[in-house]
């Protein structure tokens, strides 16, 4: 059930304001939600995967993933999720912390463990098809597992949701997952207390282009979160027995959305569990270790380019042979992920800027420039590239974003202090943006791709907001501006329907320039039948941002009739005539006051309706509330 967060929960605890210190992160409110609101509950249900984190006897936190397809963990009560799934049950590091017995360390048949206040769990809930995950953390406070075949058991738990987070989609590849009965083999045990990793572990680490994460702060919480980029970001640092120094590796913390709740729980308790899956076998390394956070110039001397990241020094680790139950075939890669940076030991010569992603999938010239408002602007690129290396480029869909990499001329490289810019000190300059404009339909053959030849136009309508939009917005055009292109994308569920069935109707709730997702949707909806009955449009903007009100329903034929405009903030006179005359005049409703829930609750019917929103992480956690028991996607622009 949405809630909000009362004032002493919505803060961060020590450790992540400490990492926010030190990272020189604006200060903020924490976004977790208490309890598990009910989108986030459905959004679970969906999710084929989930990770989850716990604690073993001596306390320490381990990893693991569980599931295969859709339904096996769900909402079961307000705030509790059942979870029914197939494991190992003899080197599953997760699964025995939850269930063994204490005193004789073995899982028991159908033994049902009840631990008084529960035995601390984390979870993230991941669609890897679409990339919508959502984070979890709480207590179980019942499990059993029936044992079904020798290393095989079918267990049942309830987890007491204490709160849950819908996280970002950046760096995670997509994958196919279906169900796979796992047939796990031990091949050591010893990793870390006495082993070096086997060939097979090294090389699953090699190939692996995402892990799972585990943490704790004290005896209070836990957290699991993953950790993704391009096959071989997770690198070993030293692979040696234990009495010549053991096990040690190491991974890049790549700019996300800036919350820092894992290395929040690592600052204030080096430990981590680690899962690094082989979705195409089913192979999985565990591991347990002492973390050391590196950062600026103690991470490029272990890592070079790299301001950020994470050394992980072995304790134990199991690597187990088909012991997950699933498999996974490979999508696409993010187009967020970095180059693989190797280590400074491993002696590889390390190439730069655009060289290190081969240029990306094209190349962005700035064509345009429009200034909107003092602080909002749209900018139009021409793509451009030699296709023939870098292959046909797949036709992006209205809705998605686009991903740009302005590290070629904002990375300066490592500097201690940056009183100017403090942010860029953790920045990989990265840059996603929604695409604004539809595509010219005429550009895209019958496969989805681009036709030879043309040079399709991308628009963006972005606010000034971090380095990255400062520099397009100073830059000189009569001078040439070319930015590599990584890739298009976005949650593919956060698309309005252009045919509907019935009475249905779709309600986007935007806020400011979270206008932007509906942009180049908004003619496919209005221009299909009966389309302008069944889309309703509710926006809340400042009166300062008015200019983009008029920019976007000049342009959008028929959006203006279906939308409400809350105006807030100073409205002068020059925003009074924009909305009696202008605004007015192009059908919109206008309103000087706050968006509230009977406004929200007013469109359309309950069950026949559809809420898509796009605001502030703030204004999204009071829009949940109010449409508690309803059906409501919605995105952030949080990373």
């Amino acid at each position: 059930m949405a809630q909000l967060l009362t004032l002493e929960e919505s803060q961060f605890h020590p450790g992540e304001q400490a990492i926010h210190h030190l990272l020189h992160i604006p200060q903020r409110d924490n976004p977790t939600h208490h309890g598990l609101p009910v989108p986030l509950g459905y959004r679970i249900s969906q999710a084929p995967l989930v990770a989850f984190g716990a604690l073993d006897q001596q306390g320490r936190p381990w990893a693991t993933i569980w599931g295969g397809e859709a339904g096996f963990c769900r909402p079961i009560a307000r705030g509790v999720l059942g979870v029914r799934a197939t494991a190992d049950v003899n080197h599953d590091p997760v699964l025995r912390g939850l269930l063994e017995n204490e005193e004789n360390r073995e899982v028991v048949d159908d033994a049902v463990i009840q631990p008084d206040g529960g035995k601390l769990m984390a979870g993230l809930a991941i669609d890897l098809e679409t990339r919508d995950r959502v984070k979890i953390m709480g207590r179980m406070v019942v499990g059993t597992a029936n044992l079904t075949k020798p290393g095989i058991g079918d267990l049942q738990l309830a987890l007491q949701v204490e709160g849950s987070l819908g996280n970002c989609p950046k760096y995670i590849s997509r994958k196919h997952v279906v169900p796979h009965v796992p047939q796990p083999e031990l091949v050591s045990a010893e990793i870390g207390k006495n082993d070096p990793l086997p060939r097979e572990a090294v090389e699953v680490i090699s190939k692996a282009d995402m892990f799972f994460i585990a943490s704790k702060f004290g005896n209070r919480s836990m957290d699991t979160n993953i950790r993704g980029g391009a096959p071989g970001f997770v690198r070993v640092l030293r692979n040696s027995p234990a009495d010549e120094g053991g096990v040690s590796l190491v991974y890049p913390e790549y700019s996300g959305n800036r919350l820092y709740q894992t290395l929040g729980n690592l600052h204030q308790n080096p430990e981590a569990g680690l899962v690094i899956p082989d979705y195409e076998t089913g192979d999985v390394l565990y591991v347990t270790g002492k973390t050391t956070i590196l950062v600026g110039e103690k991470a490029g001397r272990v890592m070079p380019r790299i301001k950020l990241a994470v050394r992980i020094d072995v304790a134990e680790a199991r690597f187990v042979k088909n012991g997950l139950p699933f498999r996974g075939t490979n999508i696409d890669f993010s187009p967020y992920n970095p180059a693989v940076r190797p280590l400074a030991c491993e002696k590889v010569p390390t190439v730069t800027g655009t060289e290190s992603k081969d240029g990306g999938i094209a190349t962005a010239k700035l064509v345009h420039r429009k200034v909107i408002t003092p602080t909002i602007s749209q900018y139009t690129f021409k793509l451009t590239g030699e296709r023939a290396k870098r292959g046909p480029l797949k036709a992006w869909l209205p809705g998605q974003h686009v991903t740009l990499d302005f590290a070629p001329e904002l990375d300066i490289g490592y500097s201690h202090m940056r009183d100017d810019d403090p942010q860029s000190l953790n920045d990989d300059f990265v840059r996603t943006f929604t695409v604004s404009r539809p595509l010219d339909a005429s550009f895209v053959d019958e496969n989805g791709y681009m036709e030879e030849g043309v040079e399709p136009e991308v628009e963006i309508t972005a606010r000034r907001h971090g380095p990255a939009t400062r520099f397009l917005e100073r830059w000189n055009m009569r001078v040439s501006l070319e930015i590599p292109v990584l890739g298009f994308g976005g949650v593919e569920g956060f698309r309005l329907p252009t045919e509907h069935e019935g009475e249905n109707v779709s309600v986007f709730v935007a806020a400011g320039v979270g206008i932007t997702p509906l942009m180049a949707q908004a003619p496919g909806v209005l221009g299909a039948a009966g389309g302008g009955k069944r889309l309703r449009l509710l926006w809340s903007l400042k009166g300062e941002d008015l200019p983009l009100a008029v920019d976007v329903l000049e342009r959008i034929q028929g959006l203006g009739e279906v939308t409400r405009l809350f105006v807030t903030g100073k409205i002068g006179e020059n925003e009074k005539a924009l909305m009696d005359t202008t605004v007015q005049s192009l059908g919109a409703e206008v309103l000087e006051r706050r968006i509230d829930s009977s406004d929200v609750l007013s469109e359309g019917e309950k069950g026949k309706r559809k809420f898509f929103c796009c605001t502030s992480p703030d204004m999204m956690k009071v829009l949940l509330k109010w449409m508690e028991g309803e059906n409501v996607l919605y995105e952030s622009f949080e990373y």
